[in-house]
């Protein structure tokens, strides 16, 4: 322990992933790190519109011919849709998009639309000799963010969901993905903190790529009042920006206001949040190993939120296989670097939503961005 360094990682942070210098591609070029990293796998996001709105969705679109998918719940009140058809016990074996959205199980209707779009496109599980004979299952899950702009009716609706899949669909090849104030992260919260969307990837010594894209809601907080990192830092594969005391010691003091603030206009936003999460690979993995990598993923969750996973938040990852790259899966080592990829690329996604976020104020209450509380250097990182 040092002056410059009071607080040493904490002691379950896990070992990084290799990096190189022009970004966490190990080889095969550098990465955009992000979820379209993951050939074939597009994003698109959409925003409710109108006055007094804060609310999104975010659509992952699978390749042509779907994606092997599962599904890990742990919150205590999830906002979902066709999850069970994800059981690896049951009928569906690949799905061609995941909805991600605000609107909590109001906004579940945005998955309507991108069934709609589906369909039209004859996308689906077939259940006839007819082309359009199909029925599109598209999981979904749902974050709380009623009434965060100030109309609590303002959530997103099918015309959401469309406007998201079409968004996708128009998206080149390993496109850039939008991380902040956008999609299902419009109005997204983390602790005190604004929240929003984060993606980040990483590329094995195997060649086998995995990439997360989240929309961080979280109960629970995800910075250290002890120094001001965020939590998902620890162990991330590069030091943690400690920002100087006084700039925490400041950043402290004007949350501290905020929340008396909204506590004398009446009590400030509902306990209620999640974090909802998609993890891909380019790996053949079957059903069983998928729903494992979505378990394991909720560990790059729980490092960079505390608490997590509690009966206010519907805390949910999907997980994508696109089956691109051949993985041994009689050898449980060239598996298991695939699961801890996942929760090292969740957790690294939840500090770069968190960074990417920016400050909001109206009607439905000031959520300061964790940028404007610590500054923000030219590497996204804070101000030393």
């Amino acid at each position: 322990m040092t002056a410059e360094d009071p607080h040493p990682p904490l002691p379950d942070a896990p070992s990084p992933s290799p990096s190189t210098e022009d970004g966490p591609s190990l080889e095969g070029g550098p990465l955009l790190d992000a979820l379209t990293d993951v050939a074939g796998v597009r994003v698109g996001h959409a925003q409710v519109g109108g006055a007094g709105a804060l609310s999104g969705t975010t659509v992952v679109l699978a390749p042509e011919g779907g994606a092997v998918a599962a599904v890990d719940v742990r919150g205590g009140g999830p906002g979902t849709r066709e999850t069970d058809a994800l059981d690896p016990r049951n009928l569906v074996q690949r799905v061609d998009a995941i909805v991600l959205t605000g609107g909590s199980a109001y906004g579940l209707d945005a998955a309507s639309g991108v069934v709609a779009w589906l369909e039209e496109q004859g996308r689906g599980v077939r259940v006839g000799a007819e082309p359009g004979q199909v029925v599109p299952v598209v999981p979904a899950a749902a974050l709380f963010d009623l009434g965060r702009g100030g109309d609590w009716r303002a959530r997103p609706d099918a015309s959401t969901g469309r406007a998201a899949v079409e968004a996708a669909a128009a998206s080149e090849p390993g496109a850039p993905v939008a991380e902040g104030n956008v999609g299902a992260g419009t109005g997204a919260v983390a602790g005190q903190l604004k929240g929003g969307i984060g993606t980040a990837s990483v590329r094995l010594a195997s060649g086998v790529t995995v990439a997360a894209l989240v929309a961080v809601n979280a109960a629970g907080s995800v910075l250290d009042p002890r120094t001001g990192v965020l939590f998902g830092e620890y162990g991330a594969g590069e030091p943690p920006a400690y920002p100087a005391p006084a700039t925490h010691a400041a950043a402290v003091r004007r949350l501290a206001r905020e929340r008396e603030a909204a506590e004398a206009a009446g009590g400030g936003a509902p306990p209620f949040n999640t974090t909802i999460a998609v993890v891909a690979t380019d790996a053949d993995l079957v059903r069983a190993q998928a729903q494992k990598l979505a378990g394991t993923a909720h560990d790059g969750m729980a490092r960079a939120v505390r608490p997590v996973h509690l009966l206010t938040d519907g805390d949910t990852v999907f997980a994508l296989a696109t089956g691109r790259v051949r993985v041994e899966s009689e050898n449980p080592v060239a598996v298991n670097e695939i699961l801890a990829a996942g929760a090292d690329v969740l957790a690294r996604a939840i500090v770069k939503a968190v960074r990417a976020a920016r400050s909001i104020q109206g009607s439905g209450g000031t959520f300061l961005a964790h940028a404007d509380l610590y500054g923000e250097g030219p590497d996204g990182r804070p101000e030393a």
